[in-house]
């Protein structure tokens, strides 16, 4: 994993009583625990991978709860796990990323959704939106609203996000709806402490099993001529008894304040920017006491009608402060108050962004505008000047430098086993022609950044074979699909390769084999190699090529006929052998399986290995590249080729010579990319291979002295 939570997860032990110190995700682990869940799964991803990461090492305390951890395939099946909570009351809660992952397990919740379940389920969605997010730019709420779900938006605060997930179980069942806990990536990772509950061994669980399964209920199913029933069912009783779970528990918060013709409603998971926002008008202290009434809605969905006409009704004037588009909750709201005739003023994307994520800035300035409406006794000059200063300040910077900063895209990182395969693709253009390149979500998607800028469509994880179908019929080239081991299990062995033989397509799928799903945090996948090969290849210095074959022998068993495994640093090789696939007369499926281990796995195994054999005293090489700077012609098309993070650029020492020269930085992790591109492009021979040597042998001292007074007296005086 690329992180170790050995440590934290002994924190998931304490008992009734004693503090918690921690992250948010750790936190809501925690608060499964406490809430008696039988079953946990899921799929990895930023900002909720480390749930995952974390439930998988704490399998041993698992294990003595009871607690099933399953590592799902792919969204889709980890909310199919949650039918275990159709008939029996076992509590269980899966998670995965934001609106990505909930669209590939869309189907699942919609018929989850319609027999309704009897134990508490639990959905933690890592809403990753705003400009950081790296996913589209969409809402989960929809979901929500369409398949009669309750979509928690806790405050970020440890304790009532522990609450929340307790709650959370609580009024699935009472209502007898799925919930969906919707954390943002700053409350995935805001650090706080709450007082800890006992962890609560489910009745019924890997520690004590049923022994019949349930009498079967036709009911029960979402299947028609039921589901009609199940309709009535969602708007009749369980809306109405998740809106009484919510009221009799006090799950939405009301914040009083001195303004009290005036109002604030928040989505929970902003509370904290709206006081920070707010701070700079005076309106809240350093305590986060308000001084406009606020209720925050830790529950957006179902809105309690009863709760938001109450607090209307007394105002002059109420902003909804709601990210996102589009204004789901404003659109709500604004109908109970016309359907109640109250008159109360309702502003809330009129002032605020319709989309994008809401910041103390972007906050402030709705505030502002909103303020100088509805209440121009409060003065808004000062933050008016400070919002002024900061695109002052700006300007200026903008202004002092010589020309606009470069933008700083993501990349591969260093020596990168996907980045030799880029160069290779953009050198097997040049004979083949330009290729339409379906791309894919993974690390391999840095590949559409320069310099490679390579692919034209992503559409979702695994999905890129598929894309392609609609491409290759009409193009007289063969299309290309790039695929990582990850999304090929996600999803793309059924919608990409089983499809493309199916129908008999002609396409080149070339798929990257890293061992690992590296761009969620290098997660272990079927097709990871053993823990005996990874010890093997450290104690002979071999890479781990060949050491697990699951994906070639699945392609096999699919009916591939053309197949070809390349190490990904033979760029010559690889080049060759994609025009090999893009120029073949074989009509049908051509799949590349570019095989290399993830790098960052790799120095984090190789890394500890060394340092033990440097310990003991053994003799140790390591491969270092460089440039040899009187060959160097500056042209550097090696850069261009590669983009490989320690192959910069730096003065030329000739002083007849202005044009920078290539060089490399210390980090570089000898994968020998830069001299392979030099040799596959026919690139100028100035790039040089050196082996170091830590803890020579006597015989190689005698030697390196000897070489050294040789060259010493070669030298001119």
């Amino acid at each position: 994993m690329e992180v170790s939570f050995t440590k934290e997860i002994e924190s998931l032990r304490l008992g009734a009583g004693q503090p918690f110190h921690g992250e948010g995700i750790l936190a809501i682990t925690k608060g499964l625990l406490q809430s008696g869940v039988a079953y946990v799964g899921g799929y990895q991803g930023a900002p909720v991978s480390h749930l995952m990461d974390v439930l998988v090492q704490a399998r041993g305390l698992m294990a003595e709860l009871g607690v099933h951890v399953e590592a799902c395939s792919n969204e889709a099946s980890a909310a199919a796990m949650l039918g275990a909570s159709i008939h029996y009351p076992i509590r269980g809660a899966v998670t995965w990323k934001s609106i990505v992952g909930t669209n590939v397990a869309a189907d699942a919740l919609s018929n989850l959704s319609s027999p309704g379940v009897t134990g508490g389920v639990l959905i933690v969605i890592g809403e990753d939106y705003g400009e950081g997010a790296s996913v589209i730019q969409e809402r989960t709420h929809a979901y929500a609203l369409k398949s009669g779900m309750v979509l928690l938006d806790p405050r970020p605060d440890l304790a009532q996000m522990v609450d929340m997930v307790e709650h959370g179980f609580a009024i699935s069942e009472a209502s007898n709806m799925p919930a969906m806990l919707e954390l943002r990536i700053r409350a995935c990772h805001v650090r706080g402490s709450f007082i800890a509950r006992d962890n609560r061994s489910p009745g019924i669980s890997t520690r004590a099993l049923m022994d019949e399964p349930a009498h079967f209920d036709y009911t029960r199913l979402a299947h028609p001529p039921v589901t009609f029933g199940h309709e009535k069912l969602k708007y009749e009783q369980r809306i109405p008894a998740a809106r009484r779970y919510i009221v009799e528990h006090g799950l939405n918060e009301l914040r009083p304040g001195a303004r009290g013709d005036l109002g604030l409603i928040v989505q929970g998971g902003i509370y904290n920017t709206l006081v920070r926002a707010l701070q700079q008008f005076g309106l809240a202290d350093a305590f986060g006491e308000l001084e406009i009434p606020t209720l925050v809605l830790n529950v957006t969905s179902p809105l309690v009608p009863e709760q938001i006409t109450d607090f209307c009704s007394a105002k002059r004037a109420v902003l909804l402060l709601e990210e996102g588009q589009p204004e789901y909750l404003e659109q709500e709201i604004a109908t109970l108050l016309r359907r109640q005739d109250i008159q109360t003023s309702l502003a809330g994307k009129d002032v605020l962004p319709m989309g994008g994520e809401y910041t103390v800035e972007v906050m402030a300035a709705g505030l502002a505008a909103w303020l100088a409406k509805v209440a121009p006794d409060i003065d808004t000059q000062a933050v008016q000047g400070w919002l002024a200063g900061n695109r002052q300040r700006r300007t200026e910077v903008a202004a002092a430098l010589p020309e606009p900063l470069p933008a700083r895209p993501p990349g591969f990182c260093i020596g990168c086993p996907e980045r030799p395969v880029f160069s290779a693709i953009k050198l097997a253009q040049q004979h083949v022609g330009p290729v339409h390149i379906s791309a894919d979500i993974g690390c391999h998607s840095f590949g559409t950044f320069e310099p490679f800028n390579t692919g034209h469509t992503i559409l979702g994880f695994g999905m890129s074979l598929a894309s392609r179908a609609g491409v290759s019929p009409h193009m007289n080239r063969r299309v290309l699909a790039i695929m990582g081991d990850g999304g090929f299990w996600h999803n793309g062995i059924v919608t990409g390769v089983q499809a493309a033989l199916f129908n008999g397509d002609d396409a080149v799928l070339l798929i990257f084999k890293n061992g690992y799903t590296s761009a969620t945090g290098t997660q272990d996948i079927i097709s990871t190699p053993s823990e005996d090969a990874k010890f093997n290849a450290e104690d002979k210095g071999r890479s781990l090529v060949d050491t697990n074959q699951t994906i070639e022998n699945a392609l096999k068993g699919l009916g591939v006929k053309w197949m070809r495994v390349v190490n990904t640093y033979e760029v010559a090789k690889m080049r060759d052998t994609l025009e090999e696939a893009f120029t073949t007369s074989f009509n049908g499926l051509k799949v590349i399986v570019a095989e290399g281990e993830c790098q960052l796995e790799r120095q984090r195994r190789v890394k500890p290995w060394i340092a033990g054999l440097l310990k003991q005293g053994a003799r140790v090489v390591r491969v270092k590249y460089g440039v040899d700077e009187d060959v160097c012609t500056g042209d550097h098309a090696c850069i261009r080729l590669s983009a490989c993070p320690t192959l910069t650029l730096r003065d030329n020492p000739d002083p007849l010579r202005v044009d920078p020269i290539a060089t490399v930085i210390d980090g570089c992790v000898g994968c020998g990319l830069c001299g392979e591109n030099a040799h596959a492009a026919t690139l100028c021979p100035s790039f040089y291979r050196a082996e170091v040597i830590q803890n020579p042998r006597w015989h190689e001292r005698l030697i390196h002295g000897l070489r050294a007074a040789l060259v010493r007296a070669l030298q001119p005086a």
